[in-house]
This record gives structure tokens, C-alpha cells and sequence, in this order.
């Protein structure tokens, strides 16, 4: 079950007593945010008669926003809010309790019931506030894609090996079950591996996959055991649940390193273009991917197909495993543009890499200029606008990645970099309008219809 409506946890006498500063950007967005309408979209995804009663979904919600905001971990944003009053005030998160009003680990399990369908929700509904108050405009549309990088380790063909027999490890352990190779063995080789100055890897490649291949045959059948043991004994519902979720998940698992001998014999023949090849077993969605720069020359993660207006609000971002060519993702990015802004572009602004007679076509169906790296795309008088359009659009992704958390994703798979995306755009187009704010680059229309005049 769960509230349908909040409370406001704070008397006038207590925000006079502890909010010394009226213009703080965390009041400022305490108070423009629609939290109730958030609220509402969010109940369906609890039960509404069964079960205790989960946290506040307006302090949750609020949670989610500062953390990417502020770019704080679950157990930095719960203890900030704790010693932070004005933290506190944007989180609704009264005196009474304060100390342990949540554990972190909640934020996880929020995060997992919302999935991808109920972050969209939050950042819809803020962008949607952004938008009716009339501080997105869409008149232009500028148009890039990115690394969204994984958290993980530079990726090694031995230590990839490795960590298989340490996920066959934990999964002997979880199932008391002894080891079925020589451990020992293994963790004297790979300590020569990292102490060989010459360091020849495909010699090494080939003497872990020597030890791999029988173990992995044999973490085959074991797992087919499993499922016929599984299958003749009786267990309670609860016992049963827990069972399939560890058997799915070796299942997965086993699928994956099927996967990664077939390629790691891809590699000893001396293949070196392999698709879909996996680069982690913590993140088997990453894909390497080379986007023509200089450093880094090869990134680890997912492509974000990012989209901006001129003013360098986020309009949409996209996430794609591995890299998909962008002529293709060029009309659906438009059309996700169109729909969200309720109108079209008067410019389209994109790179070489989008240009194709197909996008040319589908971009003047939309827009009378559209820009698509060459300066002949359009006419002399939009040429200047459209060539710092085009700079500009390479300014807001280097600040989207080093500022805003664009940079590195910390949730896993594909599903965790879209969720950590849809997060991060929240908190970049939250953090673009406090910017112009200060600057005093807002019109005094918009600011009557957020209450701030």
C-alpha cells in the first residue's frame, strides 16, 4: 500500500528558524516541482490494499532527484539529508524520525519497483512543467550521440576468463558444491600472467582456455541437474520462488559464458572483429565502441543519442547496446523530439555522421533547415546560427558527461543505464534552469507561471 497524497512536514515557525536563505536552489526547485502530480502517476505501481505501507513516494522521489543533482551515492544522499536542513526541506523529511527515516538500501528496491516505465514518469512530469511554463522552446532541434560509459574495468581477454571461474565459484558456493577445477592451478597462472614483463596474452589466453572449456562443461551439467532435482522435490511457494530465481540466473549465467568461449576461440584464431563481443561479465550489454576521438579512443558501455534546443535544455536521450549507425537513428529521434515539444523545429542541427538522403528528406518534411554538417545544407543566412549550433551541441554533451553524471553509469544493464540516463536528464534540465535563473536569462512570464515572481 501507499500514501495517494503527502503531508507538508514543516511549520512556517520551523522554515523561519532554519531556512535562512529563501533563494537557495534546492527551495527554489522545492517549490516548482509538481510533486503531487508525480505522486499520482506513481501509485499504480503499488497495491492498493495489500501489504504495509511503503516510504512516502514524495520523499522517495525527492531522493532520486538531488542524488543525481548533487551527484551523491544512495548512502551519501540519505546521510546529506540528515545533516543538510535545506536537503531535508527539499525531501519533506520532518525532525521526528530524521536520524533513521530510511535505510539506503530502499532507494534500490524503490528504484528496481519503478524500473524504466516510473523514472520516465518523474522526468516526463518535470519536463512537462519546464515546457507548459515556457522555458523549453522547441524552435531548434541540435541532434548528437555519446558513450554512456559502464563502471567497469578496462577489459582483459585473460582476467575475462578469470572472473568466469569466479562466477562458477559462487555459483558452487551457493549450491554447497566443491569446486570442479584446480583453483590453485588457476590463481598461480594468472599471478605469472600479471608478473610476465613480455606479457604475451595469447599464449596466456590459450592456457586459461585449456583450463576453461572442461569447466565449463562440466558447470553445464551441473545446472542441468539442478533443473531435474528442482523439478522432483517439493518445496513451500517461497522456497520454490527463490530456487527458479537462482536457477534463471545460472542459466543466464551459463548462457553468457557459452558465449565468451566461442569467442575467446575467435580470438585465438586471431579475429579481431567480433560481434557483440563481451567485454564484461558484470555488464554483458557493454560494447566497445571507437567514436573517432583522440582520448579516449575506445569507450566501454552504451550509445546515448542525445537531442538539445538551443538554450541546451535535454530534450531526449536515447540508449542503445553497442553502435547503431546514427543515419538510422536520426527519424525516430526527430519524431521523439516533435512529440515532446508539441511542435516542430524551425532548425535542425546534426554532424556528418547523420547525413544521408534519407535524413535530408525526412529532415525538410519537418523543418526548412536542416543542417546536416555541411555548410550548404542551408542558406547563407542561417550558416553562422548553424555552425555554433553545431559547437554548441559538442559544449552540452562535454557537460552532460563531465558534470551531470552523463560520464559513467553505476546501475547495471541496459535497463540500469536508461534509468540512471532519464535521472541524470532530470536533474541537467533542473540544474540549466537554476543556472539561468541566477544568470537572470528567464522572461517574467515564465517566472509568474512557476510562482517565482
Amino acid at each position: 500500500m501507499i500514501d495517494k497524497n503527502f503531508k507538508e512536514s514543516f511549520s512556517p515557525e520551523w522554515y523561519s528558524a532554519n531556512i535562512k536563505d529563501p533563494t537557495n536552489e534546492v527551495v527554489i526547485l522545492r517549490g516548482i516541482i509538481p510533486w503531487q502530480k508525480i505522486i499520482n502517476k506513481l501509485c499504480p505501481f503499488y497495491h492498493q490494499n495489500k501489504g504495509p505501507t511503503g516510504k512516502s513516494l514524495r520523499v522517495m522521489v525527492a531522493l532520486l532527484i538531488i542524488m543525481r543533482y548533487r551527484k551523491l551515492s544512495d548512502r551519501e544522499v540519505v546521510q546529506q539529508v540528515k545533516e543538510n536542513r535545506y536537503l531535508q526541506y527539499f525531501c519533506n523529511v520532518p525532525d521526528d524520525g530524521l536520524q533513521n527515516f530510511i535505510h539506503p538500501t530502499s532507494l534500490v528496491t524503490f528504484r528496481k519497483r519503478l524500473g524504466e516505465k516510473g523514472i520516465a514518469i518523474i522526468e516526463e512530469t518535470v519536463f512537462k512543467m519546464l515546457r507548459q511554463s515556457g522555458m523549453i522552446q522547441g524552435d531548434n532541434a541540435l541532434i548528437d550521440s555519446t558513450v554512456l560509459n559502464n563502471n567497469i574495468v578496462h577489459p582483459n581477454d585473460v582476467n575475462l576468463i578469470n572472473n568466469a571461474f569466479e562466477k562458477m565459484k559462487q555459483f558452487a558456493r551457493l549450491h554447497n558444491i566443491l569446486v570442479w577445477w584446480d583453483d590453485d592451478e588457476v590463481k598461480k597462472m594468472l599471478r605469472g600472467f600479471r608478473l610476465c614483463k613480455k606479457n604475451n596474452r595469447l599464449e596466456w589466453l590459450v592456457k586459461f582456455n585449456v583450463l576453461f572449456v572442461p569447466a565449463l562443461s562440466i558447470f553445464n551439467k551441473k545446472i542441468e541437474s539442478l533443473e531435474i532435482a528442482q523439478k522432483n522435490i517439493q518445496k513451500s511457494q517461497k522456497k520454490l520462488g527463490k530456487a527458479q530465481k537462482r536457477l534463471k540466473k545460472a542459466q543466464t549465467m551459463l548462457e553468457l559464458l557459452t558465449i565468451l568461449k566461442e569467442q575467446t576461440l575467435q580470438k585465438i584464431k586471431g579475429e579481431i572483429h567480433i560481434q557483440n563481443r563481451i567485454v564484461s561479465l558484470d555488464e554483458p550489454e557493454a560494447r566497445p565502441i571507437v567514436k573517432g576521438k583522440q582520448h579516449p579512443s575506445c569507450e566501454f558501455g552504451t550509445t546515448a543519442q542525445m537531442s538539445f534546443n538551443r538554450e541546451g535544455f535535454m530534450i531526449t536521450v536515447e540508449n542503445f547496446i553497442g553502435t547503431p549507425n546514427d543515419k538510422t537513428l536520426f527519424p525516430e529521434t526527430m519524431d521523439l523530439f516533435t512529440k515532446r515539444l508539441k511542435e516542430q523545429p524551425e532548425t535542425v542541427v546534426t554532424d556528418l555522421g547523420y547525413r544521408s538522403r534519407d535524413n535530408a528528406k525526412v529532415g525538410k518534411e519537418i523543418s526548412s533547415n536542416v543542417f546536416l554538417g555541411r555548410s550548404h545544407d542551408v542558406s547563407e543566412e542561417q550558416r553562422e546560427f548553424c555552425c555554433k549550433a553545431r559547437s554548441a551541441t559538442e559544449g552540452f554533451i562535454a557537460v552532460a558527461k563531465n558534470l551531470r553524471g552523463f560520464g559513467c553509469s553505476l546501475y547495471r544493464g541496459l535497463k540500469g543505464d536508461k534509468i540512471w540516463s532519464l535521472l541524470c536528464q532530470t536533474a541537467y534540465n533542473l540544474r540549466k534552469f537554476i543556472l539561468l535563473l541566477k544568470e537572470e536569462k528567464i522572461e517574467e512570464s515564465v517566472l509568474c507561471k512557476l510562482n517565482l515572481a
